[in-house]
């Protein structure tokens, strides 16, 4: 006489073994390691686009782009990470980085606890970010009057 598996464990053995078959991810949304090249062409791409307007909830050049559409704009196209759509979730992407470390590439984060505007470090204490309704993207000095006043942290994906 044969003796019948019980369903949840055929179950559980389709589930187990449909997990080991799937592919990995071909890009990682976070902690990805970026390659010195990925991070200078992040600096150099959003360098490119100052100058394209602000819209809020803009993440294109052709239709604006505001501060964490910029950066995902920038790190989709020139490293294929996704970072996180918000500015709240970029304060738990990658690691942090003090600020004598930053390089090209690493996240700029305002805003104490939780920030509240981001941008991309291009070197040489600037920084790539867009700002507010009716601007458009620009570069700015992390030492200028207003930004040094600013709670900052930084991030590296």
């Amino acid at each position: 006489m044969r003796k019948l598996v019980p369903p949840v464990l055929l179950l559980a053995a389709g589930l187990l073994l449909a997990g080991c078959g799937t592919a990995p991810a071909a890009r990682s949304s976070a902690y990805a390691r970026l390659s010195a090249e990925q991070s200078s062409d992040i600096a150099i791409h959003a360098l490119g686009l100052v100058g394209t307007p602000y819209r809020f909830g803009g993440n294109t050049p052709e239709g604006g782009f505001d501060c964490s559409g910029l950066i995902g704009y920038v790190y989709n196209s020139r490293a294929g990470v996704a970072p996180p759509r918000t500015v709240a979730l970029l304060s738990g992407f990658g690691a942090s980085v003090p600020e004598d470390e930053l390089r090209t590439g690493d996240l700029v984060l305002f805003g104490g606890g939780r920030p509240t505007h981001a941008g991309i470090y291009v070197g040489e204490g600037r920084f790539v970010h867009a700002p507010s309704s009716g601007g458009t993207v620009r570069l700015d000095h992390l030492r200028s009057r207003y930004w040094a006043q600013q709670s900052a942290s930084y991030r590296r994906p």
